[in-house]
C-alpha cells in the first residue's frame, strides 16, 4: 500500500496508534502527558504548569515558491504557522528552534533577510529564537519547533475533542483570502493596486491570533484549532476527534471582502476550503460564544452548529435550506488534484 493511497491523515493516524502504545502510560513522560498527536500542539505538565510544544516545516515548490514568496516574508511565515498552533491550544508561545536545509548557492544575504522576517514577528510576541540546526540540502526547507505555555495545570487548554451537540460553530476575522492571494500569485492575476495588496499580505504575512486564543480559554471555550488547512477539512478534524457532526450554514460564511471583490462566485469555495487563514474555529455553548463576542475585538461570526449526525458529517447548507456539494474539503499532503498546497497536520 503506498502512502498516497491512505493520504495524509490515514497515514497520521497509524502512526499516532503505534506512538500512543509504545509505552506504559503510568510512567516516566506518558504521566505528564495532556494532548499528543492529533492536537495542534503537544501539551503536557512540567512542575505544575502545562507546556505546549509544535514543529512545522516548509519545503521549496512545495509549500512556497521563491517566484512568488520574499525572502523576508518567507520567514515571517515560517514562524507564524508555528505560533498559529500555540494560539490553537490557547498558549503563550515562548521560544523558537529553527532548521534549515540550503543549497550551496544560496546567498547569505538572502537567509538573513530570512531570518529577519522571523525576528520581526518573534518581537511582537515575545518569541525568542534560541538554536536549530543548519544542513545542506537540495531544496530550501524551513523546520520550526516552538515551545510555549498555558499556565497552571488547572488552566483549560482548547482541544479538538471537546466539541458538544448544540454548540454554536465560530471563527474569528475573515477568511478566503490567503487561498486568493496564492491564486493570484501562481496565476499572475491582476487587480487593483490595494486589493493585490491585501491578497500578498494575507498570503505572505499571517497574523497569529494569540491574544484570541488565550481569550477563548479564559472566557471558558474548551474546543479549537486554527484554519490551516481549510475550513471544512479542519471542522472535519473536530468532528472526528469529538465524534460529532456539524451543521454549516454557507451564507454566514464571513468571506474576505477583498475575496468577493475580485473572485466573485469562487470566493466562497476559497473560504470553506482555501486554507492558510490562520483564523481560530472553535466550538461553544450560546452562553459562552455570547461572552466571547463581547471581549475578543476582532470579528466573531457564528456559522453553523456541531450536531448528533455520524461522526465527520458535515452539511453545507445556503440561505434556501439546501445542501451544498463542494469537490474539495481541504488539503491533503499525498492526495492529487488538491489546488492550496499546505503543511502537515498538528504536532
Amino acid at each position: 500500500m503506498k502512502v498516497s493511497e491512505i493520504g495524509e491523515f490515514g497515514l497520521i493516524a497509524r502512526l499516532s496508534r503505534m506512538a500512543d502504545k509504545s509505552g506504559d502510560k503510568s510512567q516516566g513522560a506518558w504521566r505528564q502527558l495532556i494532548a499528543g498527536i492529533g492536537d495542534d500542539a503537544t501539551a503536557y505538565l512540567n512542575d505544575g504548569s502545562i507546556q505546549l510544544a509544535t514543529v512545522d516545516s516548509l519545503v521549496q515548490d512545495i509549500h512556497f515558491s521563491l517566484k512568488y514568496t520574499p525572502w523576508k516574508e518567507l520567514g515571517w511565515k515560517s514562524l507564524a504557522v508555528n505560533l498559529s498552533d500555540i494560539a490553537a491550544m490557547g498558549g503563550l508561545p515562548r521560544y523558537a528552534l529553527v532548521s534549515l536545509g540550503l543549497p550551496g548557492n544560496i546567498e547569505v544575504e538572502d537567509v538573513i533577510t530570512l531570518y529577519r522576517g522571523m525576528i520581526e514577528l518573534a518581537t511582537k510576541f515575545g518569541v525568542a529564537i534560541v538554536g536549530g540546526d543548519t544542513i545542506a540540502s537540495p531544496v530550501i526547507f524551513i523546520s520550526i519547533t516552538v515551545l510555549g505555555s498555558a499556565g497552571n495545570e488547572k488552566r483549560r487548554i482548547l482541544r479538538r475533542s471537546a466539541a458538544k451537540p448544540g454548540d454554536e460553530i465560530a471563527v474569528t476575522g475573515y477568511l478566503g483570502a490567503s487561498a486568493a492571494g496564492l491564486e493570484m500569485l501562481k496565476k499572475q492575476r491582476h487587480f487593483s493596486t490595494g486589493d493585490t495588496a491585501q491578497l500578498k499580505k494575507a498570503h505572505l504575512k499571517p497574523y497569529p491570533r494569540i491574544i484570541e486564543g488565550q481569550l477563548l480559554v479564559k472566557n471558558g471555550v474548551k474546543c479549537g484549532m486554527d484554519i490551516s488547512d481549510g475550513l471544512i477539512g479542519d471542522l472535519s478534524h473536530i468532528c472526528e476527534e469529538s465524534r460529532v457532526g456539524a451543521r454549516i450554514d454557507t451564507n454566514l460564511v464571513p468571506t474576505s471582502p477583498v475575496v468577493k471583490r475580485c473572485f466573485g462566485k469562487q470566493s466562497l469555495e476559497l473560504a470553506l476550503t482555501g486554507g492558510e487563514d490562520y483564523e481560530l474555529l472553535f466550538t461553544a455553548d450560546k452562553k459562552v460564544m455570547d461572552k466571547v463576542k463581547k471581549e475578543i475585538k476582532c470579528p466573531v461570526t457564528v456559522i453553523g452548529e456541531i450536531t448528533t449526525a455520524k461522526s465527520n458529517e458535515i452539511k453545507l447548507i445556503d440561505n434556501r435550506g439546501k445542501q451544498v456539494e463542494i469537490k474539495n474539503t481541504g488539503w491533503d499532503h499525498f492526495s492529487k488534484g488538491l489546488s492550496f498546497p499546505r503543511r502537515r497536520e498538528s504536532s
